[in-house]
């Protein structure tokens, strides 16, 4: 034996030993070593689907410069999504259900008033005679002529919405003569579904209380306030003698209706009642009974409810003034068409005057060929206006010695 046999013995059960304790791989380590794998394996897929979950997110964050990281899903019942409305159809005209926008019509001015056949209201019974109220065609006053026929009266016509239909409407001022005045009434005109000029309803006309229609203007509330007076001035009636006032109307449904102003004018506040009475006296005879004196006295009193400035007498013609207060007597004014009158000094309200005259007039017989005389007491202001009086019927006395 060599000196190398005992180290190879001892190798020998060195690895022997070694042996007995190390186990190699057998087929349970084999299946634990799969197992593992298989784990890391899914680990791995589980994290690369969560990346490319995330990853739209991320992107979507870092495109807003969003700094907070997005938050966890969580886990939520599923719900229904919602039902998609129908995508509405786009096309190159309006659909048949779709309301087009209409352009309001123009208001109706007077060349077309003028220009259009209308159907009027009723006239005042003194005028429905004789002025038309079917398709008529208006006149202006210059081409009014002398028959009598309606006219648009030069007043400006006025515009609003009467009725809230979102549509002005016209009110215009139509009238037709009654001798040397006029018939007057307010109208308002709209238009009808084809666009012809209707007549909505007479606002206002003259009656025996309103006389004349002076001027009309709409209002913020879309009412009607109509200027009116209680006489029409012509011939020899001054314009002063005219009372006026404001009355406001306003469309209800189906008519008018006054909803401001007066209703009435009453008496004129400016007036009093002034009453004429007279007796007379025929005297001795002169001039071989070829003349006789006439006294007449003339009694006015003034009734009230004002005082009267000054006073005239229209016809006189009685002679020389023989009593009474004619020391003032002044010039006629320059509107008295009697060459005879003159301003005397006036009444106050509840007192009276006597007036006397005396005159030669002829003498027996001869009176039947003197005619009836009217006299009458006139109340004048100090601005030399005359007035009317409240019963003008007791202002005359007739004198008859026939």
């Amino acid at each position: 034996m060599s000196d190398l046999d005992p180290l190879r013995e001892r190798f020998a059960a060195y690895r022997s030993d070694v042996t007995d304790q190390v186990v190699g791989p057998g087929p349970e380590q084999t299946r634990h070593t799969l197992r593992r794998r298989r784990r890391t394996t899914a680990v791995a897929l589980a994290v690369a689907a969560v990346v490319l979950v995330l990853a739209p997110v991320m992107a979507n964050a870092a495109l807003r410069d969003d700094r907070n990281p997005p938050l966890p899903a969580e886990s939520v019942e599923p719900t229904a999504p919602p039902t998609p409305g129908p995508t509405p159809t786009v096309t190159g005209s309006p659909s048949a259900s779709a309301t087009p926008t209409q352009t309001p019509p123009d208001s109706i001015s007077r060349t077309q008033l003028l220009a259009a056949r209308l159907d009027l209201p009723a006239w005042p019974p003194v005028v429905s005679k004789t002025c038309t109220t079917s398709n008529v065609r208006l006149r202006t006053m210059a081409n009014e002529g002398s028959v009598q026929v309606p006219v648009l009266a030069d007043v400006p016509v006025a515009h609003a919405d009467l009725d809230g239909d979102g549509v002005d409407e016209t009110v215009a001022v139509v009238a037709c003569r009654i001798g040397e005045a006029l018939a007057k009434q307010v109208v308002a005109f709209d238009r009808g579904s084809s666009g012809q000029i209707v007549t909505l309803g007479r606002v206002v006309r003259t009656t025996d209380d309103v006389e004349d229609i002076l001027g009309l203007k709409v209002t913020a509330a879309n009412s009607i306030e109509v200027r009116v007076a209680d006489l029409q001035p012509c011939c020899t009636t001054p314009e002063y003698w005219k009372q006026e006032q404001l009355r406001t109307y306003r469309w209800e449904g189906s008519r008018f209706t006054q909803t401001n102003g007066p209703t009435k004018f009453g008496k004129d506040p400016r007036l009093t009642d002034l009453r004429l009475t007279m007796t007379y006296k025929l005297g001795a005879f002169v001039d071989n009974d070829a003349r006789q004196y006439l006294t007449t006295v003339l009694t006015v009193r003034n009734a009230g409810p004002r005082d009267v400035e000054r006073i005239s007498f229209e016809g006189l013609g009685l002679g020389d003034p023989t009593g009474g207060d004619w020391s003032k007597c002044g010039p006629p004014p320059s509107t008295e068409p009697n060459d005879d009158a003159c301003l005397l000094p006036g009444i106050p309200a509840g007192e009276s005057r006597r007036y006397t005259f005396e005159e030669l007039i002829p003498g027996g017989a001869r009176q039947e060929y003197m005619a009836p005389r009217t006299f009458r007491v006139v109340h004048w202001d100090r601005q030399d206006r005359r007035w009317r009086d409240l019963t003008p019927a007791d202002n005359a006395v007739k004198l008859d010695l026939s």
